[in-house]
């Protein structure tokens, strides 16, 4: 058997990384301040003031940020070389307060906070797959939030789901504004995908989370195929999705090279992974969720990939993928084959079709929100499910 490579022989790259994610010995004694920030969970913004109040961890960070982008820029073919010096710099930064922040999803200057992040955290940002630490802070929020259904009276009483929770978005003036800002961003033959994007991001950041989660998660028949038509252009698929068949590695990469996109999807790894072979979930359902709705408006938008049921999956395809075809099928399969996610998502739906029953006539989102952190993560088994397939989707404004 061959005998594993010692220490001294791996290359700086292994070194680099190794330095970044194991913690470093604090001497006692030596009155840092630091492991009290870190459980303060200061966002990044903050922790790069603080740091640039210090002249020697001001100039230690931007050494590491020029030895971060001449990693980040090298050929995808060759092994990113990292120079000694730029080991010994990560190693002094390691003991930084930027070593523990973290930047919420809702917050002012996101973008600017997560190329902190990422700057100071180069084994997640140099083409890593198995992101399995989200940047974002894990807190989940709950705050009491009301609805009158009774303002649906104007629909009729058969009217499926999926239109009556369009019907209570129109009914709120923020929810209205910015689902119409995006309903004219993605419609039309001109429609510029970037500008959908961005519109469909401010919708799920800024909506409510009830409204948003309604309109894409309500459930339908599987015989109603306009209720879920509907469901599937709460995405605006004509524009948001890109053209034709794109290979799935192809969508990672564009994700990995935009920080907003990576974040994404580390915190999607991070709360919609299972973690054995039975399904069992790593977090609570409310996470996973708010994980999977934050992937859309980036290169990797998910959507429903029929209007019979409520199989997700991103739009690419596994052809042509080489050597690399397995790696591709398991990017493929961690949307339409996740037990996680498919649990969450017909547990959310579940609620939906209970809120809008007999017995639940005037109930209110407060309701949902206790039963959300009640929810108890049990094992799933992992279920078979459709595999995602490229689709052309049309944007019917007129069903809203």
């Amino acid at each position: 058997m061959a005998r594993p490579p010692s220490p001294c022989s791996l290359p700086p790259v292994l070194l680099l990384l190794l330095l970044l994610l194991l913690p470093l010995p604090v001497p006692l004694g030596a009155g840092d301040p630091l492991p009290t920030e870190g459980r303060l969970m200061i966002n990044c913004i903050q922790a790069r003031r603080k740091c640039q109040a210090d002249p020697t961890c001001n100039a230690t960070y931007h050494h590491l940020n020029s030895c971060i982008s001449s990693i980040n820029t090298a050929s995808p073919t060759e092994e990113p070389f990292v120079p000694v010096d730029c080991v010994e710099v990560a190693q002094h930064l390691r003991n930084s307060s930027l070593m523990s922040c973290t930047c919420h999803r809702r917050m002012k200057n996101q973008a600017a906070c997560l190329d902190i992040y990422w700057t100071v955290h180069p084994a997640r940002s140099i083409g890593d797959y198995e992101l399995d630490v989200s940047p974002y802070e894990d807190t989940v929020t709950r705050k009491p939030w009301k609805m009158n259904l009774s303002k649906l009276n104007m629909l009729k009483p058969d009217s499926d789901l999926c239109l009556k929770f369009a019907m209570l978005c129109t009914l709120n003036d923020k929810c209205d504004r910015l689902r119409k800002a995006y309903g004219e961003a993605c419609s039309g033959s001109r429609c510029q995908r970037h500008t959908c994007l961005g519109q469909l991001r401010s919708f799920f950041e800024k909506a409510s989370e009830a409204h948003a989660q309604g309109l894409l998660l309500c459930p339908c028949a599987p015989t109603d195929q306009g209720c879920g038509q509907r469901r599937r252009n709460t995405i605006a698929p004509n524009c948001a999705l890109p053209s034709g068949a794109p290979n799935c590695l192809e969508l990672r990469r564009l994700c990995l090279s935009d920080p907003l996109c990576r974040s994404r999807l580390a915190d999607f790894q991070t709360h919609c992974h299972p973690m054995d072979i039975l399904g069992t979930c790593a977090t609570e359902q409310s996470r996973c969720l708010r994980a999977y709705t934050g992937l859309i408006g980036t290169s990797m938008t998910p959507n429903f990939v029929s209007n019979v049921n409520a199989t997700v999956a991103l739009s690419c395809t596994c052809r042509g993928s080489g050597n690399l075809q397995e790696e591709c099928e398991r990017l493929e399969e961690s949307f339409s084959h996740n037990p996680c996610l498919m649990e969450a998502i017909a547990a959310k739906m579940r609620f939906h079709s209970q809120l809008f029953s007999q017995d639940w006539a005037d109930s209110t989102f407060s309701v949902m929100q206790r039963q959300n952190k009640n929810l108890a993560m049990r094992p799933q088994p992992w279920a078979p499910s459709l595999l995602s397939c490229p689709l052309t989707l049309i944007l019917l404004p007129s069903l809203w």
